[in-house]
């Protein structure tokens, strides 16, 4: 860990080591790109859908080191039944979600004894290189039900990108050809770990504390964040900052889209519900498993690699309703104690938050306090949702009024195009 002197004063300048020890960058310098353009031009191609262009982000900047590409066979079994992978060295990093890549018979077949492929985009461009490859069996039942414990129909990730995936997975070392961008108008929140970690450095942080969320911030998120903070200040640390890291890759369709919830955290720190100074906003660029507590384990150690020494985590993290059952699909606790005890997430410190819940009688979000159950009331996501979708407001002091106007305005939208007649076609 390197240290630098800034105005007299030492400060770490990366207070965590990435997986591995280097923040993998398959991203090829400029110099090179069009000889590897031409190269990857001349090879058998691949064509990726959607989702595999976000897990080829993810991969490129190093939010998965020390992973340099999709995953071969050896790596898939490890990550698949340990949710680690032992490096050369003997050590073990966490590796719980599999990252790899799908193809078909067909694409199989066109690769032949090819040793590299091309990467191409849904749009047609040329996005990678994929070198030594391997291919094996894509068994999807014992994919699905490792990952997910369970094999039930409804499952979101799984009916939208395992069941129709080809028979084949395709492993090898990346080599990006450009910088990924969406182009969508939030590019500029996609800090890389590397940006991440510099500017942890430029504010001279000596603690980064992590909260990962899909949902929009309510003031009971504000307050177990704000209160993190206060336990670190109390701990002895100097300046600990919050990387507010909501995921950015697919989430299921009830989800709030990306867009309208970058507008929400915007207008949280606009209202002053947390500070701008001590806060960083970025988006976190993986796609949503809904995996429950082997999913917690990379959100954990995703932010390893980003430079995050502290982990927030909450009830159900990753989870969701089971897709038949009217119960949850995990224990609500099991994520937090998982983090606690999984393998090559020791260095990170797992920060387990208090229950936060609307207090009537105050009338804000508090800490449950279960000697007075009957005075506080629990409003779900789901809740949530519906109050901004039927026009009724959340009690006072649930959200910042500019952030719920953010959610009003978009389910107030939804209704708009849902009212609208569609164009019939002569």
């Amino acid at each position: 860990m390197s240290q630098a002197s800034v105005s007299g004063s030492v400060i770490k300048s990366y207070l965590i080591e990435p997986d591995g020890g280097v923040l993998v960058d398959v991203i090829v310098p400029e110099s090179e790109r069009g000889s590897k353009a031409l190269e990857a031009e001349s090879l058998p191609k691949v064509r990726l859908a959607k989702i595999d262009v976000e897990w080829v982000h993810v991969i490129s900047e190093g939010w998965a080191s020390p992973l340099k590409g999709f995953m071969r066979e050896n790596e898939y079994l490890q990550s698949l039944h340990f949710n680690s992978l032992r490096m050369q060295n003997g050590t073990v990093v966490n590796m719980s979600l599999p990252i790899v890549l799908a193809i078909d018979d067909e694409t199989k077949k066109n690769i032949g004894s090819s040793k590299d492929v091309g990467l191409v985009g849904p749009d047609g461009d040329l996005l990678a290189i994929l070198r030594s490859v391997e291919i094996y069996k894509h068994n999807k039942e014992e994919r699905i039900a490792r990952t997910w414990g369970t094999t039930a129909p409804g499952l979101p990730y799984v009916e939208e990108f395992i069941t129709p995936a080809g028979n084949w997975l395709i492993g090898g070392d990346l080599e990006v050809l450009k910088t990924i961008k969406y182009n969508d108008g939030l590019d500029h929140y996609r800090l890389s770990p590397r940006q991440l970690r510099e500017e942890f450095d430029r504010r001279q942080a000596d603690a980064v504390f992590a909260f990962q969320l899909r949902n929009p911030v309510h003031n009971g998120h504000a307050l177990l964040m704000n209160d993190t903070r206060r336990r670190l200040l109390e701990m002895g640390y100097k300046n600990p900052i919050l990387l507010l890291h909501p995921l950015g890759g697919f989430t299921k369709a009830d989800d709030v889209p990306l867009d309208v919830r970058m507008k929400q955290h915007s207008k949280v720190l606009e209202d002053g519900v947390l500070d701008p100074e001590t806060t960083i906003v970025s988006i976190f660029p993986s796609p949503m498993h809904y995996a429950g507590p082997t999913e917690v384990q990379w959100h954990a150690k995703a932010r390893i690699n980003a430079g995050a020494n502290f982990y927030i985590v909450g009830r159900d993290p990753a989870g969701m309703g089971h897709p038949t059952e009217k119960r949850d699909l995990y224990d609500p606790d099991h994520g937090k104690k998982v983090l606690s005890m999984a393998p090559g997430l020791e260095k990170l410190n797992i920060l387990p938050f208090r229950v936060a819940a609307y207090d009537t009688m105050a009338k804000k979000m508090a800490f449950f306090d279960p000697s007075r159950s009957k005075d506080f009331l629990f409003i779900s996501g789901t809740k949530m949702r519906t109050y901004a979708r039927t026009g009724e407001n959340p009690p006072d002091g649930f959200m910042c009024p500019g952030g719920w106007e953010v959610l009003v305005k978009y389910y107030e939208s939804l209704q708009a195009e849902e009212a609208t007649p569609a164009a019939v076609s002569a």
